[in-house]
């Protein structure tokens, strides 16, 4: 049998890019164009985007939105309004196309692709690639966290079968929505060590944050609570008594970002590192080439993309022994795992790497062969192969069933 017609929702795709789910996406439905699968993609976009264009053989269609607000209780109205937009742009779409599954990515698109599968009469696969209740470690009790928790257990409920990023968010998801193992299949997200393209002048950009002498440990992402770098910052100043040749970069921008400055300079360092804020894809694939360590402190981590992008660009890594981190990094073989929530482990396993280079030269030899396993075109495979297995069988009645219950 062909290989299905894909509808593909997500909230965003190049060039608009919020975050790591634009790539994903891009990525993904790149590679199922080469696995044969008619891909098409319904985003938002901007007024300088075309409402649809064919890029790299994929079928992207846009819906014109403001900028999203910063405020969260505003936010979660903008979102229900694109999804309304995003309905109606379906609608069309389908009159035009003869689609034969939905896939939606997280529950920003939730409501849209609900509808629209329905009204094809096509299964409908969702994408979870972190939870509400993980972010903020379980508490989900009051709005808007109760409402997206909500959206997101009636998505989960919902659709024909779940995709979960590694076998940590496979149990996480099934537990806190209710679902049985067996409807979440483990896709693990991939990587391109070719799109990881620094800037030209490498040595220069160091020296605006080390000397030659100067080990440099990089933190890198979304500067929110859950991805613990509180817990690094806190380790720094004994380690720098220490060692005394130790600086820190922390690149990345988010809601914590000013209580992590704050908590820098009551502890210290703000002579011994540099907080970038926001960076472009240029420089932050630079920083992994500088820096002699990169540490991902997360406390809750679906999977651990920092991780892999630091390895793939021979980046000695540490990570917290926690999620989706400990089936990305292998503990003493691609890298080193420390106790979660534990600044003392951590500041134990940094010494280590900054003070043994056979470790560090091993670590990123064995590293650079590891990410191979995270393959675009095997992550494309294993989605298409999903895809054909869902549509040769007949919708899950416990999900079409389930979803006045688990939307009350």
């Amino acid at each position: 049998m062909s290989n299905p017609n894909v509808l593909i929702l997500s909230w965003e795709y190049p060039p608009l890019i919020e975050g790591g789910l634009a790539r994903h996406v891009r990525k993904l439905a790149e590679g199922l164009v080469n696995e044969g699968v008619e891909v098409h993609v319904l985003t938002r976009g901007d007024e300088r985007s075309p409402e649809e264009q064919e890029l790299e053989g994929v079928f992207v269609h846009r819906v014109h939105e403001p900028g999203r607000p910063r405020d969260l209780s505003e936010f979660v109205t903008w979102v229900e309004h694109m999804n309304a937009d995003m309905l109606a742009a379906g609608v069309e779409l389908g009159d035009r196309h003869d689609f034969e599954l939905v896939h939606g990515h997280d529950w920003l698109v939730a409501v849209a692709g609900d509808h629209l599968a329905r009204r094809f009469r096509c299964p409908y696969i969702t994408t979870i690639h972190a939870t509400e209740y993980g972010r903020h470690q379980g508490w989900v009790e009051d709005h808007p966290q109760s409402w997206i928790h909500g959206i997101e257990r009636w998505m989960a409920n919902r659709a024909d079968r779940v995709i979960a990023c590694s076998h940590y968010m496979r149990g996480h998801v099934s537990d806190i929505y209710g679902l049985d193992e067996a409807r979440v299949a483990v896709i693990p997200n991939g990587i391109d060590p070719l799109d990881l393209q620094p800037v030209d002048d490498l040595g220069h950009l160091r020296g605006q944050f080390a000397a030659p002498d100067e080990r440099l440990v990089l933190l890198v992402g979304r500067l929110v609570y859950e991805k613990g770098f509180q817990l690094a910052l806190e380790a720094l100043p004994g380690l720098i008594e220490r060692l005394g040749n130790v600086r820190f970069l922390v690149a990345g921008s988010g809601t914590h970002e000013l209580a992590l400055r704050e908590q820098a300079r009551e502890l210290g360092l703000d002579e011994h590192g540099t907080f970038l804020g926001w960076i472009g894809d240029d420089v932050l694939h630079s920083l992994y080439r500088i820096a002699d360590l990169c540490v991902v402190p997360s406390i809750y981590e679906p999977f651990g993309f920092v991780a892999l992008e630091a390895m793939a660009s021979g980046c000695p890594c540490i990570v917290a022994d926690t999620g989706g981190l400990r089936e990305v990094v292998p503990h003493e073989e691609v890298g080193l795992r420390f106790r979660a929530r534990d600044p003392d482990s951590l500041a134990v396993m940094v010494e280590r790497v900054l003070t043994d280079a056979a470790l560090r030269e091993r670590l990123v030899a064995e590293a650079s062969e590891h990410v191979l396993r995270f393959d675009w075109g095997d992550v494309a495979r294993q989605t298409a192969a999903l895809y054909a297995g869902v549509r040769d069988r007949p919708p899950t009645p416990s999900a079409r069933s389930s979803a006045s219950r688990a939307s009350g």
